[in-house]
């Protein structure tokens, strides 16, 4: 890991740019890049969306002419070598003339990780790479996944008390965290490009499913609702308001058709899953659509059946400093059982952050 203070310092700078793209680049990378001529930045660009200028071709673009002798460019992923919507970025830099490169991340796909570096270093570039390497990597949760595995990443959100409880006995949730932390639930919706929750969550809670910071923004919001019990008068919130063309009921009920006209009337997609392989067929069918995360905001029947089924894939856990101490309170995690720690599902990569009073630890999980 190369720990030149110079090169901290512009790769976080990089970082701050590729986050402009949160949530809007799938399903693309987030990449930040700049032009740094004798200890000055000169030039920036950022990836916005999927099919406009990659990052480091941005930064050129920025800066308008040819760059100096001795200018670096830095960027936050190992530049593409091959050509997709746009052509190879590697090119690009070679064109522009620059000798010397910072990277962060390399590509995570193992087919073409450090065949970019590579193309460069032939081409006589130097090329310093593993510059905070962790956040780059970490800033692309879901593209990492998606190129590993071809399939979504599912992240699960629990907010709950010290003793791992998510509402009283009553069912009062309102509010277990603070105000910091549910914006960051917020921040964190917009990076996904869907959402999903339970039947149970949608009867009791009627949420809106949207991420609202400076502007409201709403994603695909995928419903699980087997026995499509959610369709009554009044309906729901996501199948009225203005987004209901981006909700989506996950069934495998065929045997309602009253129910499913009333969704078709409202405009509301649904997915019919194979009963067998309910989640399986959920996932394949995200594949196919292109959905490359999911972020499921469920209750704990849902959340401990994924993790049984080892359908979870990332967790988002944010813990309040209050107890409730009580056995009837309701928890965090239903159906789940390790009957030994060795059995028990850990997290990797752990990540942790305080909002307000309120701590989050984020990681991926593994299965024993």
């Amino acid at each position: 890991m190369n720990t030149d203070p110079a090169h901290t310092t512009f790769m976080r700078r990089a970082l701050a740019l590729a986050r402009r793209g949160w949530g809007k680049t799938h399903p693309n990378p987030m990449v930040g890049a700049l032009i740094v001529e004798e200890g000055k930045i000169v030039a920036e660009g950022w990836h916005e969306k999927a099919g406009e200028a990659h990052a480091e071709v941005a930064a050129i673009r920025a800066l308008g002419r040819d760059p100096k002798p001795g200018a670096t460019l830095y960027v936050t992923l190992e530049p593409c070598s091959t050509e997709g919507r746009t052509p190879p970025c590697t090119e690009a830099i070679l064109r522009a003339g620059i000798l010397k490169i910072v990277v962060g991340a390399t590509d995570p796909n193992p087919d073409h990780a450090g065949r970019g570096l590579d193309v460069l270093r032939e081409r006589g570039v130097e090329v310093v790479s593993g510059v905070l390497a962790p956040d780059c990597e970490d800033l692309n949760l879901i593209f990492n996944h998606w190129i590993v595995h071809k399939r979504p990443l599912v992240a699960a959100k629990i907010a709950s008390t010290l003793d791992g409880h998510t509402a009283t006995r009553e069912g009062h949730s309102k509010w277990i965290t603070g105000e910091e932390a549910r914006r960051d639930v917020h921040r964190w919706r917009r990076y996904f490009p869907a959402i999903a929750v339970g039947s149970n969550t949608l009867r009791v809670d009627n949420p809106a499913l949207t991420s609202r910071l400076e502007e409201t923004w709403c994603p695909t919001r995928f419903i699980f609702d087997r026995t499509l019990r959610t369709v009554g008068e009044p309906l729901p919130r996501v199948y009225s308001d203005e987004w209901r063309g981006q909700t989506i009921v996950v069934t495998d009920s065929a045997d309602a058709p009253r129910r499913l006209k009333t969704l078709n009337d409202a405009g509301v997609e649904v997915w019919q899953m194979r009963a067998a392989r309910f989640f399986d067929s959920f996932l394949e069918k995200c594949t196919e659509a292109g959905i490359t995360g999911v972020y499921v905001e469920g209750g704990s029947s849902l959340l401990g059946l994924l993790l049984e089924e080892h359908r979870i894939d990332y967790l988002f856990s944010y813990r309040a400093p209050v107890f409730l101490a009580d056995p009837e309170a309701l928890p965090a995690l239903r159906g789940l059982v390790s009957t030994t720690l060795d059995a028990a599902p850990r997290l990797k990569n752990i990540r942790h952050a305080l909002y307000g009073d309120d701590q989050l630890m984020r990681g991926h999980i593994v299965y024993p």
